[in-house]
């Protein structure tokens, strides 16, 4: 009886772990980031915080919506239908070129509601000139997963995962060189990891586009683009299925983005503190993510097959495979709740040695939260991809809605700023709202895939 989806496992994990490298790439550009950053000092570390918290949720929108392109070109890809495929990839390419633009524009506007939201200044006036050229990178960025999606969708996983590693190294080394001032230049601080990202992610399109346009499946998709010839039904369509999976994206990475700035009301170190278990519980969350994708190409590609047994098959295979590895994560966040935050910190810093111990004991407390919502978390990002696959998208929105912001923020705040809990009151929130919405999207899978197989 197991046996049926441990046999998936392989192919799965083929087919994720690419998925997976690259997500860990785009998080690992945050970590690179704090890191270097991290070394100047808590403000600065502060800082990239909250200039990135207003990138996540930028970020959330683009990439969300992006993730419409998956299902599409995965069922014409399984029905053998290049013209549609192509199609599918065109118009969301457009859709894509426009948002990021568009994000790019309201994050250069909300830079002044830094100075409103109770931030410490110090760390309001080193993040908005950081903001200022990371919103920027957003336009390239959001082109990016348009190509990434596509590539995904054709089962071509590894190609997003090389151009996202080459990515990664020039980040390192311009960080290395702007932040630091190496080689001759400036020492710019935390402007110099906005510049390292920026660059890192003008490079990361060219390199993708490159590597699809000599590959014999994907060249037809990315060469010859009558990028203007477009239709009103496939735009219909992409929209339809694009702005309700960012607005599902949204719900989570915003409930996210709240903590921060709550984290911000209690203090600059309670910031710090909540930017080391955000970047390390969003490295395992990755993870997860490539299973979600995985998930959406496989559902999709059944779903063109019409094999209705197999799609859910399939994706039980997935979500047991997600569960064992949430498992193992949880219980290194348990057992390194105190060694992991100290990558992050200069424990040798005489001067700042009272902040830096005080952040990482709060890290330390908040690492044991992230282990307990490491299943729900993975859970229900598998459910939500396995659900984009069958393009059911409207339900899980409200869904995420539901669980985010009715269930998990009130309990943020009231924890949070009303009670000793402090910044575990903030995480305790975000568990909640993690396991309402993993329950709810997994009946729902649940119900869709009987009802496919009974109709």
């Amino acid at each position: 009886m197991l046996h049926q989806y441990t046999k998936e496992f392989r192919y799965n994990i083929q087919l994720a772990t690419p998925v997976i490298l690259g997500m860990l790439g785009h998080t690992l550009v945050a970590f690179v980031d704090n890191v270097m950053v991290g070394q100047l000092g808590t403000a600065e570390l502060a800082a990239v915080s909250l200039g990135n918290s207003f990138m996540f949720i930028a970020m959330s929108l683009g990439i969300g919506f992006s993730t419409a392109i998956t299902p599409l070109v995965a069922e014409a890809d399984g029905e053998g239908n290049l013209e549609t495929g192509k199609a599918s990839f065109k118009h969301g390419l457009f859709l894509c070129t426009v948002l990021g633009i568009v994000l790019f524009l309201m994050v250069f506007a909300a830079r002044p509601l830094m100075h409103i939201m109770k931030q410490p200044p110090e760390v309001v006036e080193l993040a908005m000139p950081y903001l200022t050229l990371v919103a920027i990178s957003l336009v390239p960025l959001v082109i990016f997963q348009a190509f990434k999606q596509c590539s995904d969708g054709l089962s071509m996983t590894k190609y997003p995962m090389y151009a996202t590693i080459i990515a990664n190294v020039v980040n390192v080394v311009l960080n290395y060189i702007f932040i630091f001032g190496k080689l001759g230049m400036p020492q710019l601080g935390v402007v110099g990891a906005a510049i390292g990202t920026l660059a890192s992610r003008v490079i990361m399109v060219a390199y993708l586009w490159n590597l699809m346009s000599k590959h014999y499946k994907s060249k037809y998709y990315v060469t010859h683009i009558k990028f203007f010839k477009l239709t009103h039904s496939m735009l219909k369509k992409l929209l339809g299925l694009g702005f309700p999976s960012a607005l599902q994206m949204f719900f989570e990475v915003a409930i996210f983005t709240a903590a921060i700035w709550l984290s911000g009301i209690l203090g600059k170190n309670p910031q710090a503190a909540n930017q080391i278990a955000l970047n390390l519980s969003s490295m395992t969350f990755m993870v997860a993510m490539g299973f979600s994708v995985a998930a959406m190409i496989r559902v999709g590609n059944q779903r063109g097959l019409q094999r209705f047994r197999e799609l859910r098959r399939i994706a039980f295979s997935i979500f047991l495979l997600t569960a064992i590895c949430s498992v193992v994560f949880a219980l290194a966040f348990f057992l390194l709740n105190g060694q992991l935050p100290k990558l992050y910190m200069d424990l040798g810093d005489a001067e700042n040695f009272v902040d830096n111990y005080q952040v990482l004991e709060i890290a330390a407390k908040l690492m044991i939260i992230a282990a307990i919502f490491q299943i729900s978390d993975g859970l229900q990002v598998v459910a939500l991809g396995a659900l984009r696959g069958m393009q059911d998208v409207m339900i899980p929105t409200w869904i995420t809605f539901f669980a985010y912001w009715l269930v998990g923020f009130p309990i943020s705040y009231y924890l949070g700023m009303y009670t000793a809990y402090g910044s575990s009151g903030i995480w305790i929130g975000l568990l909640a709202g993690l396991t309402v919405s993993a329950v709810l999207l997994f009946i729902r899978f649940q119900y869709l895939s009987k009802k496919m197989i009974v109709d």
